[in-house]
């Protein structure tokens, strides 16, 4: 059996994970896969159906509802629904729930792709540890309320840079010391601090870091 070719891109919060994913999947032609949305996903269905993020019966039940069709709906990208789904993801019997399709999406890239880019907090540690190639995004805390401040600003929504800050700081504490996948790098997991960095040389930057092995494992692959 082939071994699935998967780049797994992990980081904090607001870093460039999911652009980066996002740009690497078409530059090598991969399904993308973002899997913070499934958690997203999950908290709107909680708030939707008047329940409580941090209640396990009431996350469960919405985590087996989520349609990743839905996953660029604008109503996830809200700041109470980006602090709710830090929240759910905190409760080991969703993870548990959602692990089963982001394995399966590895394993079996959508349309046909010769590999897939799955960009999240633990998909190189706990989703699929024997990744082709693997990076952590990191950026500094204050870069990353400003893009996120910018991100909601072109969207329309009016929110304090100074609350963002704080948010993200309470994320990164929570995602950090959770007792199931906390967030932290893989231990061969390539490091990239995009603090410093637009989007196009953030990208080159990790592009650099994955391209070697992701084109050997591609020229492995059996032909015709």
């Amino acid at each position: 059996m082939t071994k699935p070719i998967v780049i797994a891109v992990d980081g904090t919060a607001a870093s460039g994970k999911g652009t980066l994913a996002k740009k690497l999947a078409r530059h090598f032609g991969f399904a993308h896969l973002d899997s913070g949305s499934l958690y997203r996903l999950t908290a709107l269905g909680v708030i939707r159906a008047s329940g409580d993020p941090g209640n396990e019966a009431d996350a469960v039940a919405a985590a087996g509802r989520i349609d990743p069709a839905q996953s660029d709906t604008p109503d996830i990208r809200q700041a109470p629904i980006a602090e709710a789904a830090s929240v759910v993801a905190a409760i080991p019997a969703v993870r548990a729930r959602l692990l089963e399709f982001q394995r399966n999406f590895a394993a079996t890239p959508p349309g046909g792709a010769k590999g897939a880019v799955i960009d999240g907090r633990d998909i190189g540690t706990v989703v699929w540890p024997e990744a082709t190639s693997k990076l952590f995004v990191d950026a500094r805390p204050e870069a990353r309320a400003h893009r996120r401040w910018l991100e909601l600003k072109s969207l329309g929504q009016v929110v304090e840079e100074a609350a963002i800050l704080a948010d993200i700081r309470r994320r990164d504490a929570r995602d950090s010391q959770r007792a199931v996948a906390p967030l932290k790098p893989a231990a061969d997991a390539a490091l990239l601090d995009t603090s410093n960095l637009d989007i196009d040389a953030a990208f080159a930057a990790a592009l650099a870091l994955v391209k070697a092995r992701v084109e050997e494992a591609l020229e492995a692959r059996p032909r015709g």
